[in-house]
């Protein structure tokens, strides 16, 4: 039994099907990424799974139980996180706090605050926090606003807030969108150690084929929400119907 199993997982919006009776397996340890055309169901497949959308139909396991019912903050407790394809952070607090935030939020539950405690009591806390900070290489800007963070190094610390919950599978969404090729290899190599060190499940969003046939173990390959391909990255690059409608017929 995998990490992760959906089973016929299908999501439509009036007459048009997202997402079309999707299976995955996910087992621990792995990392695989999920690859398609724009419009294939890259994005809504991950919204189902950490529960930001109701499934039309199927079934989603996380070891072994169904979370295709769950309430999104219940996944992320049971050990699902997600970054996002634009940085998801607050930025008129210092990187140190919202390290902090997620990590509250991960050690007590849905933002539940207990007012008659002292803020600096949570000791797990502020070690969490500071844990998550050094393995994204951020704990030395603990005390920059996070809005004058580089664009990178903002991207690092909303990976770090996924991180703070202590996660066994992380949902990445296009971590590397929008930087420059220096920044794009420093988060490609920021996404193997954190896997390494932490012991992490990964599962992928990304477009950049490069960086896919770099850190994929399995690639998974959707068109028009339905999976076409999926195997190892040589596998799936000498697939001709990958080729035809990922990449238009050409060889990669």
């Amino acid at each position: 039994m995998g990490l992760l199993e959906t089973t016929d997982l299908t999501k439509s919006f009036g007459g048009l099907t997202a997402v079309d009776r999707v299976n995955l397996d996910i087992e621990e340890g792995e990392s695989v990424s999920v690859i398609g055309p724009n419009g294939a169901g890259k994005s809504t497949l991950i919204n189902l799974i950490t529960r930001m959308l109701d499934a039309s139909s199927g079934d989603i396991r996380f070891k072994g139980d169904s979370i295709v019912a769950a309430e999104p903050h219940e996944v992320v407790q049971r050990g699902v996180s997600r970054s996002f394809q634009t940085a998801s952070i607050f930025p008129d607090l210092t990187v140190e706090e919202n390290a902090q935030i997620a990590a509250l939020a991960a050690e007590h539950g849905s933002f539940r605050f207990n007012f008659l405690r002292r803020r600096d009591s949570y000791g797990e806390v502020d070690d969490l926090a500071r844990r998550m900070l050094d393995a994204v290489g951020l704990w030395s800007q603990r005390n920059v606003t996070a809005v004058d963070l580089p664009y990178g190094d903002k991207r690092r610390l909303e990976i770090g807030i996924a991180l703070a919950s202590e996660p066994d599978l992380l949902l990445m969404d296009e971590p590397t969108a929008g930087m420059s090729p220096e920044e794009t290899a420093n988060t490609v190599e920021l996404i193997e150690e954190v896997k390494e060190e932490l012991d992490l499940t990964i599962m992928l969003v990304e477009h950049d084929m490069e960086i896919v046939f770099n850190v994929s173990d399995r690639i998974v390959v959707l068109n028009r929400g339905s999976v076409i391909a999926e195997g190892t990255p040589e596998e799936v690059q000498g697939d001709p119907e990958v080729q035809e409608a990922y990449l238009g017929g050409v060889e990669v």
